[in-house]
């Protein structure tokens, strides 16, 4: 049974992976190579967890002792004693690969690794450790608090045990788990990246605004969110990167990611959370970018 959870990465979705752990009860390792962006890191799973309290969905009780559950370090020894260690750093294979050779050494001989990859083959990145057969994918949708789903990828030799834990895992945090096959982008990202793509194309060759594509989407495809300002909330050069995986991995034209997505990302004009990308949010309410 999984009861230390290990994780690598204290972005947005590393947090949220570790507050929804510490919440079940689950003792959690969070390391990252950068000691402020831990220190912010649990700030972020505090500020969580009290709108939570403001909500009634939870207890300062319940609070204080999901904390006390949480450690940092800088240090990847953190994980030596882990049953289930999740990387989810930038969605770079090289980085990831760098990462998970260095984790390895690390590890008890028990311990499984996922990888909260969103496109990048299982497979592959399993290979990169001394124990593929304890490999697998474990693609939390962001907010992780908020967000239901998990999709569950095995790798070519991922073996039975480890897919069984990773889904007993996934209803202990309340997630409702789909299970894709190891193909670029798996279930979700391989039909919404696409249609992201696609709104980008359609501002690229002025069939509509930022506003005008947005709106169409919400107000006649009944979306909560227009496709634009999901990119930018997803962040634009993880888009990019996806398209990228999309392209190369299944060889055709239709995934072909957007000259403009790719202009933006050079540009540095990565979405909301570099304030900027097709809205600008420097001020109160965000504003069209073209």
């Amino acid at each position: 049974m999984i009861e230390k959870v290990g994780v690598i990465g204290a972005g947005q979705m590393g947090s949220g992976i570790a507050q929804v752990c510490a919440v079940a009860g689950l003792s959690v390792a969070i390391s990252d190579i950068n000691a402020e962006q831990l220190a912010k890191s649990l700030a972020n799973i505090a500020k969580n967890l009290d709108r939570q309290i403001a909500k009634g969905k939870l207890t300062e009780p319940e609070k204080d002792a999901a904390m006390a559950r949480i450690a940092t370090s800088t240090d990847l020894s953190i994980f030596k004693d882990s049953d289930l260690v999740v990387e989810a750093a930038t969605e770079s294979e090289d980085v990831k690969r760098l990462i998970l050779k260095a984790l390895v050494p690390n590890l008890p001989p028990k311990a499984m690794i996922a990888t909260n990859t969103s496109s990048i083959s299982i497979t592959r990145l399993a290979a990169s450790t001394d124990r593929p057969e304890k490999f697998i994918g474990m693609h939390f949708m962001n907010p992780v608090p908020v967000m239901q789903l998990v999709e569950i990828i095995r790798g070519i030799a991922t073996d039975d045990d480890t897919f069984q834990s990773i889904k007993a895992l996934t209803a202990r945090l309340g997630k409702t788990a789909a299970i894709a096959e190891d193909f670029p982008a798996f279930i979700v990202n391989r039909i919404l990246l696409p249609m992201i793509n696609e709104a980008v194309y359609t501002l690229y060759e002025g069939v509509g605004g930022v506003e005008a594509i947005d709106t169409a989407m919400k107000l006649g495809a009944n979306h909560p969110m227009g496709p634009l300002e999901l990119a930018d909330f997803i962040g634009l050069d993880t888009c990019l990167s996806i398209m990228q995986v999309l392209y190369e991995g299944l060889a055709d034209s239709k995934y072909r990611p957007c000259p403009l997505m790719v202009k933006y990302v050079e540009a540095g004009w990565l979405g909301r959370k570099v304030g900027r990308g097709f809205y600008d949010y420097s001020g109160p309410t965000p504003r069209p970018t073209r």
